[in-house]
Protein backbone atom coordinates (compact mmCIF):
# COMPACT_ATOMS: atom_id res chain seq x y z
CA UNK A 1 0.00 0.00 0.00
CA UNK A 2 1.23 3.50 -0.77
CA UNK A 3 1.72 4.95 2.69
CA UNK A 4 1.07 8.58 1.87
CA UNK A 5 -1.75 8.68 -0.69
CA UNK A 6 -3.36 5.83 -2.63
CA UNK A 7 -2.32 5.30 -6.23
CA UNK A 8 -5.72 6.62 -7.36
CA UNK A 9 -8.36 8.56 -5.44
CA UNK A 10 -11.01 8.62 -8.16
CA UNK A 11 -11.92 7.69 -11.72
CA UNK A 12 -14.28 8.14 -14.62
CA UNK A 13 -14.53 5.09 -16.91
CA UNK A 14 -16.49 4.28 -20.05
CA UNK A 15 -16.83 0.77 -21.47
CA UNK A 16 -18.58 0.64 -24.84
CA UNK A 17 -19.09 -1.46 -27.93
CA UNK A 18 -18.83 1.43 -30.40
CA UNK A 19 -15.52 2.96 -29.39
CA UNK A 20 -17.00 5.46 -26.98
CA UNK A 21 -16.79 9.21 -26.93
CA UNK A 22 -14.42 11.71 -25.32
CA UNK A 23 -14.79 11.81 -21.54
CA UNK A 24 -15.28 15.11 -19.76
CA UNK A 25 -13.92 14.43 -16.26
CA UNK A 26 -15.39 16.57 -13.50
CA UNK A 27 -14.08 15.97 -9.99
CA UNK A 28 -14.20 17.91 -6.75
CA UNK A 29 -11.12 16.00 -5.55
CA UNK A 30 -7.73 17.35 -6.50
CA UNK A 31 -5.05 15.25 -8.16
CA UNK A 32 -3.12 14.59 -11.30
CA UNK A 33 -5.08 13.13 -14.22
CA UNK A 34 -4.04 10.30 -16.50
CA UNK A 35 -6.04 8.99 -19.45
CA UNK A 36 -5.84 5.42 -20.66
CA UNK A 37 -7.51 3.49 -23.46
CA UNK A 38 -7.72 -0.28 -24.11
CA UNK A 39 -9.53 -2.80 -26.25
CA UNK A 40 -11.15 -5.73 -24.48
CA UNK A 41 -12.53 -8.42 -26.79
CA UNK A 42 -14.20 -5.98 -29.14
CA UNK A 43 -15.03 -3.42 -26.47
CA UNK A 44 -13.41 -0.06 -25.87
CA UNK A 45 -12.40 0.98 -22.35
CA UNK A 46 -11.52 4.61 -21.80
CA UNK A 47 -10.65 5.96 -18.36
CA UNK A 48 -9.48 9.06 -16.56
CA UNK A 49 -7.63 8.32 -13.32
CA UNK A 50 -7.35 10.93 -10.60
CA UNK A 51 -4.11 10.02 -8.88
CA UNK A 52 -1.22 11.07 -6.68
CA UNK A 53 1.63 10.23 -9.01
CA UNK A 54 1.43 6.44 -9.34
CA UNK A 55 -1.42 5.71 -11.78
CA UNK A 56 0.10 2.40 -12.91
CA UNK A 57 -0.63 0.86 -9.50
CA UNK A 58 -4.31 1.75 -9.88
CA UNK A 59 -4.65 -0.06 -13.21
CA UNK A 60 -3.92 -3.66 -14.17
CA UNK A 61 -4.58 -5.67 -17.34
CA UNK A 62 -3.98 -9.32 -18.21
CA UNK A 63 -5.65 -12.05 -20.29
CA UNK A 64 -8.43 -9.83 -21.57
CA UNK A 65 -9.41 -8.39 -18.19
CA UNK A 66 -8.78 -4.88 -16.85
CA UNK A 67 -9.06 -3.62 -13.26
CA UNK A 68 -9.23 0.02 -12.25
CA UNK A 69 -9.23 0.77 -8.52
CA UNK A 70 -9.56 3.99 -6.57
CA UNK A 71 -8.54 3.73 -2.94
CA UNK A 72 -6.56 1.10 -1.07
CA UNK A 73 -6.71 -2.38 0.45
CA UNK A 74 -5.83 -3.13 4.07
CA UNK A 75 -5.44 -6.93 4.06
CA UNK A 76 -2.98 -7.46 1.21
CA UNK A 77 -0.86 -10.02 3.03
CA UNK A 78 -3.84 -12.28 3.70
CA UNK A 79 -5.08 -11.88 0.13
CA UNK A 80 -1.73 -12.78 -1.42
CA UNK A 81 -1.75 -16.06 0.51
CA UNK A 82 -4.88 -17.05 -1.42
CA UNK A 83 -3.17 -16.87 -4.79
CA UNK A 84 -1.73 -19.99 -6.44
CA UNK A 85 2.01 -20.56 -6.49
CA UNK A 86 4.34 -17.81 -5.43
CA UNK A 87 2.39 -15.00 -7.15
CA UNK A 88 2.92 -11.64 -5.52
CA UNK A 89 1.20 -8.90 -7.54
CA UNK A 90 2.54 -5.37 -7.25
CA UNK A 91 -0.18 -2.86 -6.43
CA UNK A 92 -3.76 -3.22 -5.27
CA UNK A 93 -5.26 -3.24 -8.77
CA UNK A 94 -2.98 -6.11 -9.81
CA UNK A 95 -3.90 -7.99 -6.65
CA UNK A 96 -7.62 -7.60 -7.38
CA UNK A 97 -7.02 -8.76 -10.95
CA UNK A 98 -5.27 -11.92 -9.74
CA UNK A 99 -8.02 -12.66 -7.24
CA UNK A 100 -10.72 -12.03 -9.84
CA UNK A 101 -9.13 -14.67 -12.08
CA UNK A 102 -9.60 -17.19 -9.27
CA UNK A 103 -12.85 -16.10 -7.57
CA UNK A 104 -14.61 -13.92 -10.17
CA UNK A 105 -17.08 -11.49 -8.49
CA UNK A 106 -16.73 -13.33 -5.19
CA UNK A 107 -13.20 -11.92 -4.89
CA UNK A 108 -14.79 -8.78 -3.49
CA UNK A 109 -16.09 -10.73 -0.49
CA UNK A 110 -12.45 -11.15 0.55
CA UNK A 111 -11.35 -7.52 0.47
CA UNK A 112 -10.99 -5.25 3.48
CA UNK A 113 -10.37 -1.79 2.13
CA UNK A 114 -11.52 1.68 1.22
CA UNK A 115 -12.13 1.51 -2.50
CA UNK A 116 -14.30 1.63 -5.59
CA UNK A 117 -13.39 -0.72 -8.43
CA UNK A 118 -14.23 -1.52 -12.03
CA UNK A 119 -13.42 -4.78 -13.79
CA UNK A 120 -13.81 -4.95 -17.57
CA UNK A 121 -13.75 -8.26 -19.42
CA UNK A 122 -15.40 -9.85 -22.45
CA UNK A 123 -18.96 -8.54 -22.68
CA UNK A 124 -19.22 -7.45 -19.06
CA UNK A 125 -18.38 -4.64 -16.67
CA UNK A 126 -18.18 -5.36 -12.96
CA UNK A 127 -18.53 -2.49 -10.50
CA UNK A 128 -17.73 -2.94 -6.81
CA UNK A 129 -17.74 -0.89 -3.63
CA UNK A 130 -16.02 -1.65 -0.36
CA UNK A 131 -18.05 -3.04 2.54
CA UNK A 132 -19.12 0.46 3.67
CA UNK A 133 -19.32 2.14 0.29
CA UNK A 134 -16.82 4.55 1.78
CA UNK A 135 -15.59 5.52 -1.70
CA UNK A 136 -18.89 6.30 -3.45
CA UNK A 137 -19.40 4.77 -6.89
CA UNK A 138 -21.96 5.88 -9.48
CA UNK A 139 -22.99 4.18 -12.72
CA UNK A 140 -25.02 4.75 -15.86
CA UNK A 141 -25.78 1.83 -18.21
CA UNK A 142 -27.35 1.71 -21.65
CA UNK A 143 -27.32 -1.01 -24.29
CA UNK A 144 -23.73 -1.09 -25.49
CA UNK A 145 -22.31 1.39 -22.99
CA UNK A 146 -21.47 1.53 -19.27
CA UNK A 147 -20.18 4.63 -17.48
CA UNK A 148 -18.86 4.64 -13.92
CA UNK A 149 -17.38 7.37 -11.72
CA UNK A 150 -16.45 8.00 -8.12
CA UNK A 151 -18.32 11.32 -8.13
CA UNK A 152 -21.87 11.72 -9.41
CA UNK A 153 -21.10 15.11 -10.92
CA UNK A 154 -18.73 13.40 -13.37
CA UNK A 155 -21.80 11.73 -14.93
CA UNK A 156 -24.03 14.80 -15.11
CA UNK A 157 -23.72 14.92 -18.93
CA UNK A 158 -24.17 11.16 -19.40
CA UNK A 159 -27.04 9.92 -21.60
CA UNK A 160 -30.12 8.71 -19.76
CA UNK A 161 -29.46 5.13 -18.73
CA UNK A 162 -31.71 2.20 -17.92
CA UNK A 163 -32.67 1.31 -14.35
CA UNK A 164 -30.12 -0.87 -12.59
CA UNK A 165 -29.98 -2.51 -9.17
CA UNK A 166 -28.89 0.64 -7.37
CA UNK A 167 -30.26 3.93 -6.02
CA UNK A 168 -31.13 6.65 -8.56
CA UNK A 169 -29.40 9.99 -8.07
CA UNK A 170 -31.58 13.06 -7.82
CA UNK A 171 -32.12 14.82 -11.17
CA UNK A 172 -29.39 12.82 -12.95
CA UNK A 173 -31.42 10.62 -15.29
CA UNK A 174 -30.17 7.06 -15.35
CA UNK A 175 -27.35 7.66 -12.87
CA UNK A 176 -27.38 5.32 -9.88
CA UNK A 177 -25.23 4.92 -6.77
CA UNK A 178 -23.84 1.45 -6.24
CA UNK A 179 -24.85 0.25 -2.75
CA UNK A 180 -22.24 -0.41 -0.08
CA UNK A 181 -20.78 -3.90 -0.04
CA UNK A 182 -22.18 -4.66 -3.49
CA UNK A 183 -20.97 -5.91 -6.85
CA UNK A 184 -22.93 -5.02 -9.99
CA UNK A 185 -22.27 -7.39 -12.90
CA UNK A 186 -23.45 -5.54 -16.03
CA UNK A 187 -23.76 -7.03 -19.50
CA UNK A 188 -22.37 -4.29 -21.75
CA UNK A 189 -24.42 -5.29 -24.79
CA UNK A 190 -27.82 -5.10 -23.07
CA UNK A 191 -27.22 -3.11 -19.89
CA UNK A 192 -28.73 -5.97 -17.90
CA UNK A 193 -27.45 -5.91 -14.32
CA UNK A 194 -27.09 -8.60 -11.64
CA UNK A 195 -26.28 -7.51 -8.08
CA UNK A 196 -24.25 -9.50 -5.55
CA UNK A 197 -24.03 -8.42 -1.92
CA UNK A 198 -20.54 -8.90 -0.51
CA UNK A 199 -20.93 -7.67 3.09
CA UNK A 200 -23.69 -6.86 5.54
CA UNK A 201 -23.43 -5.69 9.17
CA UNK A 202 -23.67 -8.67 11.51
CA UNK A 203 -27.08 -9.18 13.07
CA UNK A 204 -25.97 -11.85 15.53
CA UNK A 205 -24.47 -10.74 18.83
CA UNK A 206 -21.47 -12.31 20.55
CA UNK A 207 -21.64 -13.15 24.25
CA UNK A 208 -18.13 -12.82 25.64
CA UNK A 209 -16.52 -11.81 28.90
CA UNK A 210 -15.51 -8.23 29.59
CA UNK A 211 -11.83 -9.11 29.26
CA UNK A 212 -12.30 -10.91 25.94
CA UNK A 213 -14.37 -8.05 24.54
CA UNK A 214 -11.84 -5.43 25.64
CA UNK A 215 -8.91 -7.42 24.25
CA UNK A 216 -10.60 -8.05 20.89
CA UNK A 217 -11.52 -4.36 20.47
CA UNK A 218 -7.97 -3.28 21.31
CA UNK A 219 -6.38 -5.78 18.90
CA UNK A 220 -8.65 -5.12 15.94
CA UNK A 221 -8.40 -1.35 16.30
CA UNK A 222 -4.60 -1.57 16.58
CA UNK A 223 -4.52 -3.53 13.32
CA UNK A 224 -6.82 -1.05 11.59
CA UNK A 225 -4.66 1.91 12.58
CA UNK A 226 -1.47 0.03 11.63
CA UNK A 227 -2.89 -0.75 8.16
CA UNK A 228 -3.50 2.96 7.59
CA UNK A 229 -0.13 4.26 8.73
CA UNK A 230 3.45 3.66 7.73
CA UNK A 231 6.78 5.41 7.61
CA UNK A 232 5.19 8.80 6.95
CA UNK A 233 3.83 10.95 9.79
CA UNK A 234 0.05 10.72 9.85
CA UNK A 235 -2.21 13.62 10.71
CA UNK A 236 -5.02 12.84 13.15
CA UNK A 237 -8.11 15.02 13.54
CA UNK A 238 -8.38 15.36 17.31
CA UNK A 239 -11.35 16.51 19.36
CA UNK A 240 -10.24 15.13 22.71
CA UNK A 241 -13.09 12.60 22.79
CA UNK A 242 -12.54 8.88 23.20
CA UNK A 243 -12.90 8.10 19.49
CA UNK A 244 -10.33 10.46 17.99
CA UNK A 245 -8.06 10.10 21.02
CA UNK A 246 -8.00 6.31 20.57
CA UNK A 247 -6.90 6.65 16.95
CA UNK A 248 -4.32 9.28 17.84
CA UNK A 249 -2.71 7.27 20.63
CA UNK A 250 -2.53 4.08 18.56
CA UNK A 251 -0.98 6.02 15.68
CA UNK A 252 1.50 7.63 18.06
CA UNK A 253 2.56 4.23 19.42
CA UNK A 254 3.55 3.21 15.88
CA UNK A 255 5.34 6.42 14.97
CA UNK A 256 9.08 6.90 15.33
CA UNK A 257 8.54 10.57 16.13
CA UNK A 258 5.73 12.88 17.19
CA UNK A 259 2.56 12.58 15.14
CA UNK A 260 0.65 15.61 13.91
CA UNK A 261 -2.76 16.44 15.36
CA UNK A 262 -5.24 19.18 14.53
CA UNK A 263 -8.43 20.56 16.07
CA UNK A 264 -10.98 23.06 14.80
CA UNK A 265 -13.43 25.39 16.53
CA UNK A 266 -15.41 28.60 16.14
CA UNK A 267 -16.31 31.56 18.35
CA UNK A 268 -19.51 29.60 19.03
CA UNK A 269 -17.84 26.48 20.43
CA UNK A 270 -14.61 24.51 20.43
CA UNK A 271 -13.01 21.51 22.10
CA UNK A 272 -9.52 22.97 22.24
CA UNK A 273 -8.90 22.40 25.98
CA UNK A 274 -9.95 18.75 25.72
CA UNK A 275 -7.83 18.16 22.62
CA UNK A 276 -4.83 19.82 24.28
CA UNK A 277 -4.96 17.27 27.09
CA UNK A 278 -4.50 14.46 24.58
CA UNK A 279 -1.96 16.33 22.45
CA UNK A 280 0.15 17.05 25.54
CA UNK A 281 -0.15 13.44 26.68
CA UNK A 282 1.05 12.20 23.28
CA UNK A 283 3.56 15.03 22.76
CA UNK A 284 2.08 15.49 19.31
CA UNK A 285 2.76 18.44 17.03
CA UNK A 286 -0.62 20.02 17.61
CA UNK A 287 -2.39 22.80 15.73
CA UNK A 288 -5.61 24.63 16.53
CA UNK A 289 -7.64 26.17 13.73
CA UNK A 290 -10.28 28.78 14.54
CA UNK A 291 -12.81 30.26 12.19
CA UNK A 292 -15.94 32.33 12.52
CA UNK A 293 -19.31 30.61 12.24
CA UNK A 294 -19.98 32.88 9.27
CA UNK A 295 -16.92 31.46 7.50
CA UNK A 296 -17.94 27.97 8.52
CA UNK A 297 -21.42 28.34 7.03
CA UNK A 298 -19.98 29.75 3.83
CA UNK A 299 -18.47 26.29 3.31
CA UNK A 300 -21.90 24.64 3.07
CA UNK A 301 -21.75 24.53 -0.75
CA UNK A 302 -18.32 22.88 -0.53
CA UNK A 303 -19.62 20.24 1.90
CA UNK A 304 -22.51 19.34 -0.43
CA UNK A 305 -20.17 19.46 -3.46
CA UNK A 306 -17.82 16.99 -1.79
CA UNK A 307 -20.29 14.68 -0.05
CA UNK A 308 -23.02 14.69 -2.74
CA UNK A 309 -25.47 13.99 0.09
CA UNK A 310 -29.03 15.27 0.42
CA UNK A 311 -29.33 14.60 4.14
CA UNK A 312 -29.06 17.87 6.11
CA UNK A 313 -28.08 16.08 9.32
CA UNK A 314 -25.15 14.43 7.54
CA UNK A 315 -24.11 17.69 5.91
CA UNK A 316 -24.16 19.30 9.36
CA UNK A 317 -21.83 16.58 10.68
CA UNK A 318 -19.52 16.90 7.69
CA UNK A 319 -19.42 20.70 7.44
CA UNK A 320 -16.78 21.27 10.17
CA UNK A 321 -14.61 18.51 8.69
CA UNK A 322 -14.89 20.03 5.22
CA UNK A 323 -14.01 23.46 6.58
CA UNK A 324 -11.05 21.99 8.46
CA UNK A 325 -9.68 20.15 5.42
CA UNK A 326 -9.96 23.31 3.33
CA UNK A 327 -7.68 25.04 5.86
CA UNK A 328 -4.99 22.34 5.65
CA UNK A 329 -2.63 23.70 3.05
CA UNK A 330 0.47 22.13 1.59
CA UNK A 331 1.19 18.69 0.08
CA UNK A 332 -1.44 15.96 0.32
CA UNK A 333 -1.55 14.33 3.73
CA UNK A 334 -2.82 11.01 5.01
CA UNK A 335 -5.43 11.96 7.60
CA UNK A 336 -6.87 9.60 10.22
CA UNK A 337 -10.05 10.34 12.13
CA UNK A 338 -12.16 8.81 14.84
CA UNK A 339 -15.27 9.49 12.80
CA UNK A 340 -17.97 6.84 12.74
CA UNK A 341 -17.36 5.03 16.05
CA UNK A 342 -20.75 6.10 17.40
CA UNK A 343 -22.65 4.11 14.78
CA UNK A 344 -21.55 0.54 15.70
CA UNK A 345 -21.24 1.42 19.39
CA UNK A 346 -24.50 3.36 19.74
CA UNK A 347 -22.60 6.33 21.11
CA UNK A 348 -25.18 8.95 20.15
CA UNK A 349 -27.94 7.09 21.99
CA UNK A 350 -27.85 7.81 25.73
CA UNK A 351 -30.00 4.79 26.35
CA UNK A 352 -29.64 2.50 29.39
CA UNK A 353 -32.32 0.12 28.13
CA UNK A 354 -30.41 -2.45 26.12
CA UNK A 355 -33.15 -3.48 23.66
CA UNK A 356 -33.58 0.15 22.60
CA UNK A 357 -29.82 0.59 22.31
CA UNK A 358 -29.40 -2.45 20.10
CA UNK A 359 -32.39 -1.37 18.02
CA UNK A 360 -30.65 1.96 17.46
CA UNK A 361 -27.42 0.22 16.43
CA UNK A 362 -29.32 -2.02 14.00
CA UNK A 363 -31.12 0.99 12.51
CA UNK A 364 -27.98 3.09 12.13
CA UNK A 365 -26.01 0.25 10.56
CA UNK A 366 -28.87 -0.47 8.16
CA UNK A 367 -29.28 3.15 7.04
CA UNK A 368 -25.73 4.53 6.72
CA UNK A 369 -25.48 3.45 3.09
CA UNK A 370 -25.72 6.23 0.53
CA UNK A 371 -25.21 9.04 3.04
CA UNK A 372 -21.56 9.38 1.97
CA UNK A 373 -20.40 10.17 5.50
CA UNK A 374 -17.04 8.53 4.86
CA UNK A 375 -16.34 9.83 1.37
CA UNK A 376 -12.68 10.73 0.81
CA UNK A 377 -13.77 13.65 -1.39
CA UNK A 378 -14.30 15.70 1.81
CA UNK A 379 -10.54 15.89 2.24
CA UNK A 380 -9.86 15.32 -1.45
CA UNK A 381 -11.04 18.82 -2.32
CA UNK A 382 -7.79 19.97 -0.70
CA UNK A 383 -5.71 17.12 -2.09
CA UNK A 384 -5.66 15.03 1.11
CA UNK A 385 -6.70 11.43 1.78
CA UNK A 386 -8.77 10.68 4.87
CA UNK A 387 -9.42 7.27 6.34
CA UNK A 388 -11.43 6.07 9.33
CA UNK A 389 -10.14 3.07 11.35
CA UNK A 390 -13.46 2.56 13.14
CA UNK A 391 -15.00 1.69 9.77
CA UNK A 392 -12.45 -0.95 8.93
CA UNK A 393 -14.39 -4.08 7.97
CA UNK A 394 -12.86 -6.20 10.75
CA UNK A 395 -13.44 -3.46 13.33
CA UNK A 396 -17.10 -3.22 12.36
CA UNK A 397 -17.52 -7.00 12.54
CA UNK A 398 -16.25 -6.90 16.13
CA UNK A 399 -17.95 -3.72 17.36
CA UNK A 400 -21.36 -4.30 15.81
CA UNK A 401 -21.35 -7.94 16.87
CA UNK A 402 -20.85 -7.30 20.59
CA UNK A 403 -23.98 -7.59 22.72
CA UNK A 404 -25.42 -4.26 23.81
CA UNK A 405 -24.48 -4.67 27.47
CA UNK A 406 -20.81 -4.30 26.53
CA UNK A 407 -21.51 -1.02 24.76
CA UNK A 408 -23.52 0.57 27.56
CA UNK A 409 -22.15 -0.62 30.91
CA UNK A 410 -21.69 0.84 34.37
CA UNK A 411 -23.55 3.95 33.22
CA UNK A 412 -21.03 4.66 30.43
CA UNK A 413 -21.67 4.86 26.71
CA UNK A 414 -19.13 3.02 24.52
CA UNK A 415 -17.85 1.25 27.63
CA UNK A 416 -15.90 -1.45 25.78
CA UNK A 417 -13.88 1.12 23.83
CA UNK A 418 -13.20 3.19 26.93
CA UNK A 419 -12.02 0.09 28.76
CA UNK A 420 -9.87 -1.00 25.81
CA UNK A 421 -8.05 2.34 25.77
CA UNK A 422 -8.03 2.96 29.52
CA UNK A 423 -4.31 2.30 30.01
CA UNK A 424 -3.21 4.52 27.11
CA UNK A 425 -5.12 7.75 27.72
CA UNK A 426 -5.61 10.20 30.59
CA UNK A 427 -8.53 9.23 32.82
CA UNK A 428 -10.39 12.47 32.06
CA UNK A 429 -10.36 11.57 28.37
CA UNK A 430 -11.55 8.03 28.98
CA UNK A 431 -14.60 9.17 30.97
CA UNK A 432 -15.42 12.28 28.95
CA UNK A 433 -19.07 12.28 27.73
CA UNK A 434 -19.78 12.13 24.02
CA UNK A 435 -20.07 15.37 22.01
CA UNK A 436 -20.73 15.30 18.25
CA UNK A 437 -18.32 17.09 15.91
CA UNK A 438 -21.15 19.37 14.79
CA UNK A 439 -21.91 20.22 18.41
CA UNK A 440 -18.29 20.78 19.42
CA UNK A 441 -17.82 23.25 16.56
CA UNK A 442 -21.13 25.08 16.97
CA UNK A 443 -22.33 24.01 13.53
CA UNK A 444 -25.87 23.05 14.51
CA UNK A 445 -26.62 26.18 16.50
CA UNK A 446 -25.11 28.50 13.87
CA UNK A 447 -26.96 26.81 10.98
CA UNK A 448 -30.22 27.04 12.93
CA UNK A 449 -29.61 30.69 13.77
CA UNK A 450 -28.82 31.48 10.12
CA UNK A 451 -32.28 30.20 9.22
CA UNK A 452 -34.21 31.80 12.06
CA UNK A 453 -32.56 35.15 11.31
CA UNK A 454 -33.94 34.75 7.78
CA UNK A 455 -37.47 34.57 9.26
CA UNK A 456 -37.76 30.78 9.23
CA UNK A 457 -40.10 29.78 12.12
CA UNK A 458 -38.40 27.50 14.69
CA UNK A 459 -40.82 24.70 13.89
CA UNK A 460 -39.80 24.81 10.21
CA UNK A 461 -36.02 24.85 10.70
CA UNK A 462 -35.45 21.20 9.84
CA UNK A 463 -37.59 21.46 6.71
CA UNK A 464 -35.64 24.58 5.76
CA UNK A 465 -32.35 22.72 6.18
CA UNK A 466 -33.65 20.06 3.79
CA UNK A 467 -34.51 22.72 1.22
CA UNK A 468 -31.15 24.46 1.56
CA UNK A 469 -29.17 21.23 1.10
CA UNK A 470 -31.38 20.13 -1.79
CA UNK A 471 -30.92 23.47 -3.56
CA UNK A 472 -27.16 23.36 -3.00
CA UNK A 473 -27.05 19.82 -4.40
CA UNK A 474 -28.94 20.92 -7.51
CA UNK A 475 -26.56 23.80 -8.10
CA UNK A 476 -23.15 22.21 -7.45
CA UNK A 477 -23.81 18.59 -8.49
CA UNK A 478 -26.61 18.62 -11.05
CA UNK A 479 -25.98 22.02 -12.68
CA UNK A 480 -22.21 21.89 -12.32
CA UNK A 481 -21.61 25.22 -10.59
CA UNK A 482 -18.44 25.58 -8.54
CA UNK A 483 -19.27 26.10 -4.84
CA UNK A 484 -17.33 29.38 -4.81
CA UNK A 485 -20.00 30.71 -7.19
CA UNK A 486 -22.85 29.81 -4.84
CA UNK A 487 -24.04 32.31 -2.23
CA UNK A 488 -25.24 30.50 0.88
CA UNK A 489 -27.23 33.51 2.08
CA UNK A 490 -29.16 33.63 -1.19
CA UNK A 491 -29.99 29.91 -0.94
CA UNK A 492 -31.15 30.35 2.66
CA UNK A 493 -33.36 33.26 1.63
CA UNK A 494 -34.80 31.18 -1.22
CA UNK A 495 -35.69 28.42 1.29
CA UNK A 496 -37.28 30.93 3.66
CA UNK A 497 -39.36 32.40 0.83
CA UNK A 498 -40.40 28.94 -0.31
CA UNK A 499 -41.59 28.01 3.18
CA UNK A 500 -43.44 31.31 3.51
CA UNK A 501 -45.18 30.77 0.17
CA UNK A 502 -46.14 27.22 1.15
CA UNK A 503 -47.54 28.49 4.45
CA UNK A 504 -49.65 31.14 2.69
CA UNK A 505 -50.96 28.59 0.22
CA UNK A 506 -51.90 26.21 3.04
CA UNK A 507 -53.73 28.99 4.86
CA UNK A 508 -55.92 29.86 1.88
Amino acid sequence: MARNLPASVGFLVEVSEDGGSPLDPVFASLGSRTELSERIDGQSLRAVLLHSGAPDSAHAHARGTTVILAGELYNQDELIRLLPGDASPVGDAALVLALFAVYDVHAFRLLNGRFAALVGSAGRTVLATDHAGSVPLYACATAGRVLAATEAKALRAAPAGRPIAARPVRRLAGVHQVPAGTVLDIAVGTGKCVAHQTWTPPLGRRIVSENEAVDSVRRVLERAVAARTGSDTPLVVLSGGIDSSSVATLAARRSAGPIDTVSMGTEEADEFPQARVVATHLASAHREISMSTADLLRQLPHAVWAAESLDPDIIEYLLPLTALYLRLEGPGRRILTGYGADIPLGGMHREDRLPQLDTAVCHDMATFDGLNEMTPVLSGISGHWSTHPFWDRDVLDVLVGLEAGLKRRYGQDKWVLRAAMGDLLPHEVVIRPKLGVHEGSGTTSSFTRLLTESSVPPGSVHRAKHLVVQQLFDQVVVEGRHPDEVKTDAVVQWAADRLDADARTAAQ
